[in-house]
């Protein structure tokens, strides 16, 4: 902010509040719209969202080398375990999970999505990914840098409960 000295203070912070307004409608008119992707998502691939966001965590603990467990998915969905259970039983019908033996846990078994399960959500969303990278690719180092910082910094706030 640069003051000037004909102009008080209140007329800079009310500037720097309309630009402020204008980049939280920007994420909002983005977040609403990510919304409706996956809401297109779900109908597309009949899933509810919970058993997108385990399909997509399981592809992503499979990118890393992970092991994933129910108890994992249940702290991850904020869920009881009797509700992740019935979820998995219904991904495991249709084809989309695995479960197997843990062979560091005899009471435990590993999750994994099925190949047909990456087949479809690759076929689904791959367009709007490489669109969505193309946007990224664009960017300079610097750009990157800072989308990546207010990311992290907005993440943070609303992770922040209130009492």
């Amino acid at each position: 902010m640069v003051e000037h000295p004909d102009k008080p203070a209140s007329y800079w912070y009310a500037e720097d509040d309309a630009r402020s307004t204008s980049v939280m409608e920007a994420l909002r008119a983005y977040r609403a719209a990510e919304v409706a992707m996956r809401r297109r998502t779900q109908q597309a691939m009949d899933m509810g969202e919970n058993e997108l966001l385990v399909l997509r965590f399981l592809a992503r603990a499979r990118q890393h080398g992970e092991s994933v467990t129910p108890a994992v998915l249940s702290r991850y969905l904020g869920i009881t375990s009797a509700s992740t259970t019935a979820l998995l039983d219904r991904l495991e019908r249709t084809g989309h999970v695995t479960r197997a033996p843990n062979p560091l846990d005899r009471r435990s078994v590993i999750i994994a999505s099925s190949e047909k399960s990456d087949d479809e959500i690759r076929h689904t969303l791959s367009a709007m990914h490489e669109r969505m990278m193309g946007v990224v690719r664009g960017m300079s180092a610097a750009d990157r840098e800072t989308v990546i910082g207010f990311l992290d910094a907005m993440r943070d706030a609303v992770d922040e409960i209130d009492a």
